[in-house]
């Protein structure tokens, strides 16, 4: 369970990795919301047929209503982190990367990386990614950079 205030309100939410067969619905439609209709990427380049192969984990508010989610592929890298707009900076992004961070170490890995957009980088610095490649690339139409973060 995560919570957080935001202005004056308790905002509480719980996160759990996720059955990607039972929860695809649910999934795909935070991360619509936020990467096809927001953030303008093709759904053909934001539905790569990955799904299937990582660990889903989900972030539900108190009614059961999924706020966001993230995936991590089998090579240790988090992916397709979305939150929807009324839930950023609530916290809900970091409880989504710390719970893969758990399975990751679970699975004996020892570092995860991402492809940060570059707008998020001070995000992910704050939970423990560094960049580890001074090069901007496209990815999606969109600036990232490369991020790993030792598994300790």
């Amino acid at each position: 369970m995560g919570y957080n205030q935001k202005k004056g309100a308790m905002k509480r939410f719980f996160i759990r990795v996720a059955d990607w067969d039972e929860c695809r619905e649910s999934l795909l439609q935070v991360r619509h919301e936020v990467f096809v209709s927001e953030q303008q990427v093709p759904e053909e380049l934001e539905v790569d047929g990955l799904d299937d192969q990582c660990v889903q984990v989900l972030a539900e508010d108190e009614e059961g209503v999924v706020i966001g989610t993230a995936r991590l592929m089998p090579e240790g890298r988090v992916g397709r982190v979305a939150v929807l707009k009324s839930w950023r900076r609530c916290g809900v992004g970091a409880a989504l990367v710390a719970e893969l961070e758990e399975d990751a170490r679970r699975q004996g890995l020892s570092s995860l990386v991402l492809h940060s957009q570059t707008w998020t980088i001070p995000f992910y610095e704050s939970i423990g990614f560094i960049v580890t490649d001074t090069k901007e690339f496209i990815e999606a139409g969109i600036f990232h950079r490369l991020m790993e973060k030792k598994l300790g």
